[in-house]
């Protein structure tokens, strides 16, 4: 990515250098998407799900992520033309997490109301529009002054690094504090997602199983390349062994319960792609 506009410049280009880039456009992607939610929000709390406004709200949070994420795949892979064969770039498309969650965001679009459906990507965006913030947005209204450099950098022994503002550094120990952590709020919310459109199936729900089928496709991509999942799928994995081994329970349902997860761990082997095509691509964090 581009630095920020140079110091020298009037605020007023400065600005105008960084809206006329891309990653302007993504920075504003997120934050409308942040302010869908909020507003979506409000109507929940006043019971308004399915109000005209609402509606807008909910629908244009997943425009906002698909504008986002399609920003990211263009410029990852197509911007200066995809090279491989057509095997190679389906492969590298399909295990890249922002096709992934481009992919999502269309399906939810076009989908009925799920508030759960909104949180992952709320919690992605409040650290995107975080980081921007951080390296672009702040230093093009308060460009470091001349003579405040900190210290060399490792990278660059004669040249000082830039010193942060210090809204910038507060922003930044935000984000190394709670990444981690939000990280695996976004794989727990993932989870509950899954159940809930299983729910939805069972009781046969209008569309709920090409939904179900089409997020456990996703959900399957999720936890083959994401620490976070494979993580929160453990715990809750041990929690449910820790219940299902005590002695109260039926042998009838310990026995359901191994069958589950060797259905479930046969299910994931038989749907690995890179056994039908071969290879493996490493694959991209979503932004």
């Amino acid at each position: 990515m581009a630095p920020p506009p140079p110091a020298t410049l009037p605020l007023g280009e400065r600005l105008k250098a960084l809206a006329q880039t891309l990653q302007f456009a993504w920075f504003v992607g997120h934050v409308t998407l942040l302010l869908s939610v909020f507003r979506y929000t409000l109507s929940c709390i006043f019971f308004n799900y399915y109000s005209s406004s609402a509606q807008i709200a909910y629908r244009l949070t997943f425009i906002s992520a698909a504008v986002t994420y399609g920003i990211v795949v263009y410029k990852g892979h197509f911007a200066r033309g995809a090279q491989g064969t057509p095997v190679q770039i389906f492969t590298k498309l399909l295990s890249d997490e922002n096709v992934q969650y481009l992919g999502m965001a269309l399906v939810w679009l076009y989908s009925r109301q799920l508030i759960l459906a909104l949180l992952p990507f709320s919690v992605y965006s409040v650290f995107h529009v975080a980081t921007y913030s951080r390296m672009y947005l702040i230093p093009t209204l308060q460009p470091a002054a001349t003579g405040s450099a900190g210290p060399a950098s490792p990278s660059s022994p004669s040249k000082p690094a830039a010193k942060q503002s210090p809204l910038a550094e507060t922003i930044g120990r935000f984000i190394k504090q709670y990444y981690d952590a939000s990280m695996g709020v976004v794989a727990t919310l993932e989870i509950a997602l899954l159940f809930r459109l299983v729910l939805s199936a069972i009781t046969f729900s209008k569309g709920s199983w090409v939904l179900l089928v089409v997020y456990l496709s996703f959900f399957r991509a999720r936890y083959a390349q994401s620490s976070f999942v494979q993580q929160a799928v453990r715990q809750l994995t041990a929690r449910a062994d820790a219940s299902i081994s005590h002695q109260s329970t039926p042998p009838q349902a310990r026995q359901a319960w191994e069958t589950i997860k060797g259905v479930v761990r046969q299910g994931y082997e038989l749907t690995d792609i890179t056994r039908y095509i071969g290879g493996s691509t490493a694959a991209k964090k979503p932004q």
